[in-house]
């Protein structure tokens, strides 16, 4: 946990304090939705839709531990109706409650989108391991170089996590291919999509990972990786929920009509 520099506009302070406090809505409003939708969907995918639920329930948490942390790290006054001035408090910005959440939800993402997919026992079984540990490995590694300002030593651990990155993105790009175009036709697209998402979002972390290794620094590289892992989190976790719902939903509705084997 990196001291936080000096200096913040406050301007900068309330990008930050909102992007962290749209985390918090979008990820308790997804859970709700989540397991109020677990009776609609069929009994074979209510476990992956009760995971969905879960990661965004634990990602609700931890943004509120965020956003509380953020608060007390600061003081903003004003005086006689002038400008707001934002100086530090002295207590502790905590923003190791995202690799806490990225250690428990992301193997869970995955771990999702191979249930909703109703592959074979042995598959998912198999993928839903391999997928989990890598992904675990892969923000394991990422923290150490996360509270350290030596480039050098970011850039270390910056590519030993991206080893079991490219590992999970080479799986999703290819590996879940054949089992994709298994799907129904009516999800096939759904599956694909979530499959792209979840590169697409992924590929961002990466690289506000790296905003401190290319230069900047202070307020203005904090402000850049809070807002910017913000975003990615809701698109990762409530997006990439809604793209599972949406596959739970329509599998279920075929299996209804007698479309695909129950």
């Amino acid at each position: 946990m990196a001291p936080l520099a000096d200096g913040f506009t406050y301007g900068q302070w309330c990008l930050v304090y909102n992007a962290l406090s749209f985390g918090i809505a979008a990820m308790g409003s997804a859970t709700i939705f989540f397991w109020l939708q677990i009776p609609n969907v069929a009994k074979d995918y209510r476990t992956a839709l009760t995971i969905t639920g879960l990661v965004t329930a634990i990602a609700t948490y931890h943004y509120v531990r965020i956003f509380n942390s953020w608060g007390e790290a600061f003081n903003v006054k004003n005086s006689n109706g002038g400008d707001y001035v934002v100086t530090l408090s002295g207590s502790p910005f905590n923003d190791a409650y995202r690799y806490v959440d990225w250690l428990l939800t992301v193997p869970l993402l995955l771990i999702e989108l191979i249930l909703v997919m109703k592959m074979t026992k042995k598959e998912t079984v198999v993928l839903s391991w391999t997928l989990g540990l890598a992904s675990a490995a892969m923000v394991g590694l990422g923290y150490p170089g996360e509270i350290q300002e030596k480039l050098q030593v970011r850039w270390f651990w910056w590519k030993l996590a991206m080893v079991p990155f490219v590992f999970v993105v080479a799986v999703l790009l290819v590996g879940l291919m054949k089992a994709t175009w298994k799907q129904p036709d009516s999800v096939k697209g759904l599956v694909v999509a979530a499959r792209y998402l979840t590169v697409v979002s992924w590929l961002t972390y990466p690289f506000v990972y790296i905003i401190k290794n290319i230069g900047l620094a202070g307020p203005d590289a904090a402000t850049y990786e809070q807002v910017g892992y913000s975003i990615a989190d809701v698109v990762a976790k409530a997006v990439f929920g809604v793209l599972i719902w949406a596959i739970a939903s329509g599998k279920s509705a075929d299996e209804e009509k007698g479309l695909i084997p129950k």
